[in-house]
């Protein structure tokens, strides 16, 4: 058996087995980026316990090492810790929209969800948030990535989405003689708080809700506001009260104020913000999720993968503009996360953004910040992941290049470590 056969073989096996059981380690880096300082440091090593988390950072001249270990050979490339996208919907596939959703059983979706968060994992996401998914499956996929079962990144989820009847959250395509309706959808404030209520019983670490119409929805205007303000404060505070976030996918100038105004932690797409909503997600420290990659796979791809053709004209008509919007909210300060809505485009894909991030505005370091640290924060876990530093998880990934001077190398990470577990290598390290 040849190395590289032998070496596919025992990923494959360490794949199978998921989260498989950290041994004491390290990693030695030739370069690593302190996404903190903003700085590049030289020869640095990575050290972590049986627990996967990482008790030393340093230069590898000063470093001590646990008796034994000898450290992952990375000082070809260069570290970085795990990215986070904080926008993805693994249940869905990008080929599936429209009425092809319709032939999707609720255990099909499940079985896509696994499938994506190993796709997601490999392309060095190693956190996420999945925010939708019909029946509770993105439930069943963090379940059964966290028991160690399927492969993927740690997940926090949302379950359904709470949207008006008729909106961007409900299902439009079929006529009424199918009665169907969406698991998530509630009109008016009592029947908010009791879907918040029912969709944290079944799992959600948070909730998800559609302020505005959507581009992919049938029959509504991406910009409309759909919950009302009253509607969002009483969802809002039902969830912060039960130790929950709150993402408001929300395109619409004043859907994104009345959004930010009701509490919420994230605004997703952010598309149609002015000045004032920027303002206020500012005062309010909203984060804002600006998902501006895929306008390209929408207006490129979307057709063929069953888009509708209404939802490609919506898309013509908001597309540049969440981009213009996005470079005026990196230009007056406010709080971004990196969130791709992986699932419109094909998962694995997720980096792709960080270049539009770079041509939209934004500094390589804050592009990566935005999928570290950030992230970390909007997710609550800042004290876990984001970060290589000891007390956080050894999530690490490593690239060829440096991602300062090029955030397209983020695109080809040959090199995932998560939890202090090696799961992808195409480097030959050691």
């Amino acid at each position: 058996m040849s190395a590289k056969v032998f070496l596919a073989a025992a990923l494959a096996g360490i794949l199978t087995a998921g989260a498989a059981a950290a041994a004491t380690g390290a990693v030695r880096c030739g370069k690593l980026v302190d996404v903190r300082s903003g700085k590049e440091l030289s020869d640095q090593l990575v050290v972590f316990d049986d627990a996967g988390v990482i008790t030393a950072t340093g230069p590898a001249s000063t470093t001590a090492l646990p008796a034994g270990v000898i450290p992952r050979d990375l000082s070809a490339l260069t570290c970085l810790p795990g990215l986070i996208d904080v926008h993805v919907h693994l249940t869905h596939n990008a080929s599936d929209h429209g009425y092809r959703a319709l032939g999707i059983s609720v255990p099909r979706e499940a079985t896509i969800g696994v499938k994506n968060a190993r796709l997601t994992l490999m392309a060095g996401f190693t956190n996420v948030r999945n925010v939708g998914a019909q029946g509770f499956t993105d439930v069943a996929v963090r379940d059964a990535v966290d028991a160690g079962d399927v492969p993927g990144p740690r997940m926090q989820v949302s379950g359904p989405l709470i949207g008006i009847t008729g909106g961007h959250c409900d299902e439009n395509l079929l006529p009424y003689e199918y009665h169907k309706t969406a698991d998530g959808v509630a009109d008016g404030p009592w029947a908010g708080r009791a879907k918040v209520r029912e969709i944290i019983k079944y799992g959600a670490d948070l909730i998800k809700i559609c302020a505005s119409g959507g581009v992919l929805s049938k029959g509504d205007a991406a910009g409309a506001e759909q919950l009302t303000l009253e509607e969002m404060q009483a969802i809002v505070s039902e969830a912060h009260k039960l130790g929950r976030k709150v993402a408001a996918h929300a395109h619409g100038t004043q859907a994104i104020k009345d959004a930010i105004v009701a509490g919420v932690d994230s605004v997703e797409h952010s598309s149609l913000i002015d000045d004032e909503g920027i303002k206020l997600a500012k005062a309010h420290g909203t984060y804002l999720v600006f998902d501006i990659y895929n306008d390209d796979f929408i207006l490129g791809e979307g057709l063929k993968n069953g888009m509708l053709p209404e939802s490609i004209e919506k898309e013509k008509k908001i597309g540049r503009l969440q981009r213009e919007n996005f470079r005026k909210a990196v230009k007056a300060g406010a709080r971004m996360a990196f969130g791709t809505d992986a699932g419109v485009y094909p998962h694995g894909d997720n980096a792709r953004q960080f270049a539009k991030m770079v041509e939209w505005g934004m500094k390589p370091i804050d592009a990566i910040r935005a999928a570290t640290i950030n992230a970390a924060d909007l997710m609550g876990w800042s004290d876990k992941v984001g970060e290589l530093s000891p007390g956080h998880y050894a999530d690490l990934i490593a690239v060829a290049a440096d991602p300062l001077s090029d955030v397209h190398v983020l695109e080809q990470v040959p090199f995932v470590m998560k939890g202090g577990v090696m799961v992808k290598t195409e480097t030959g390290a050691r």
